[in-house]
């Protein structure tokens, strides 16, 4: 019997079908090296999702989720599928294995990644609302996020 019986299609379909995002990012350059190992498949999208997104995202060795981050307005949460992550946030450092997940409610001035420290890949589900008029701020960074572009905290939008 085959994997698949019936041609997939919305609203179901298989995430190794679709291709993945390698190291796509908007980050103004200083930053961009530190994702150039994410893999963000977005599954959401394809299946029509309009209030939330989901993203499958697999991190190499040594590669970053995003810069240490919150979200005035979005909601996010994580699940790990597969291998080690270490989540930073302003607590410290907290190990995630396999069927552990964390969230970050929006407005909670806590900016969190995940790092890979690991030899191998891990891989995890990414889900956040899309609200309208969120700000990102990047806690350890000169950035923010607003109106669609990057700004220093400032105001003075990156170049």
């Amino acid at each position: 019997m085959p994997d698949h019986p019936v041609p997939q299609k919305p609203p179901v379909l298989d995430p190794a079908a679709l291709d993945a995002e390698t190291g796509a990012t908007d980050y103004p350059q200083p930053f961009r090296a530190q994702v150039a190992g994410r893999h963000r498949v977005a599954l959401g999208d394809p299946l029509g999702l309009t209030n939330f997104g989901v993203n499958l995202t697999r991190l190499e060795p040594g590669a970053s989720s995003a810069l240490r981050h919150w979200h005035s307005r979005q909601d996010e949460f994580i699940y790990v599928v597969e291998g080690e992550l270490i989540l930073v946030t302003d607590a410290g450092e907290t190990l995630l294995t396999p069927g552990l997940c964390a969230g970050f409610p929006a407005g909670a001035a806590d900016g969190h990644r995940l790092v890979n420290r690991s030899d191998r890949p891990a891989s995890y589900l990414e889900v956040g609302d899309r609200s309208t008029g969120d700000v990102i701020d990047y806690s350890d960074e000169d950035m923010v996020w607003r109106d669609g572009a990057y700004h220093h905290r400032d105001g003075t939008p990156w170049e």
